[in-house]
Formats: C-alpha cells, sequence, structure tokens
C-alpha cells in the first residue's frame, strides 16, 4: 500500500512517516519501479508501535531503544522496564512542575478582584524578575 494508505491506517501523517524514515527510527520501504513508497502490514505494524509510544510520551531516542528492544527476540525484560522506569519518573516531575503552574495560578487569580480597577496582582506577579528559575 502507498504512503497515504498507510498513514490513514496508522494515524500517522504522511509527512512523520517520512521523518520516520528519514532519521532512520524505520528502516526505508520498498519503492516501485516509479519510485513511491510500499508499505507491508510488518511496517504499519511498526508504526503502529511508533504511534502507540509517542501517545505515551516516549522520546523519538527512547522509541529507538524500544523498537530495537522491540526487534531483539533475546532481549531482557529489565531493559524495557529500565527505559519505561526513566520516562514514568520524567513524566511524574513534570505533573509536579504542571501543578506547581497551577496552584500559582490559581493563588494569583483568586486574589485579583477582575473589576474595573487597574491593579492586578496576575501582571504584578508575572513583571518581577525574581521568579527566573532556569
Amino acid at each position: 500500500m502507498n504512503i497515504g494508505e498507510a498513514a490513514r491506517q496508522t494515524g500517522i501523517s504522511a509527512k512523520m512517516i517520512r521523518y520516520y524514515e528519514d532519521t532512520g527510527l524505520i528502516k526505508p520501504v520498498h519503492r516501485s519501479d516509479s519510485g513511491y513508497r510500499q508499505y507491508a502490514e510488518k511496517d504499519l505494524h511498526t508504526l503502529r508501535f511508533i504511534r502507540r509510544s509517542r501517545d505515551l510520551g516516549f522520546s523519538i531516542a527512547q522509541i529507538e531503544d524500544l523498537l530495537a528492544l522491540w526487534n531483539d527476540q533475546g532481549r531482557a525484560s529489565a531493559d524495557v522496564k529500565q527505559i519505561t522506569q526513566q520516562h514514568i519518573e520524567a513524566l511524574q516531575h513534570k505533573i509536579q512542575q504542571l501543578q506547581a503552574m497551577v496552584d500559582t495560578l490559581q493563588h494569583l487569580n483568586r486574589h485579583c478582584s477582575g473589576d474595573q480597577r487597574p491593579d492586578c496582582p496576575i501582571l504584578e506577579d508575572l513583571g518581577q524578575t525574581t521568579h527566573y528559575s532556569g
């Protein structure tokens, strides 16, 4: 099948499929005599693996490692678990950062009168330079 059909069946855009091939995440597929990519069911299976991995927030580098393990019948499940555990920890850290942002914004929003007066604690806080942490 062609790239458009592969995109439709996997939920990955043709542009991203080409990107994955250009970067080496997936192997180049067979091309017809006229140069069109031709995808087999095995290619779709790999693309679905990538799509599910992306949906779970894995990075391209992590997906590359997971694909290598997926294709290695002699793999140790401990290697897969380690990648996943590191990803879980990164996601938990990100959740904590996002929750801190929500807490700060809720606090500022509670203290803003939201009326016609010009004073606004939200803008005052945003205008302070002492909050920079990066």
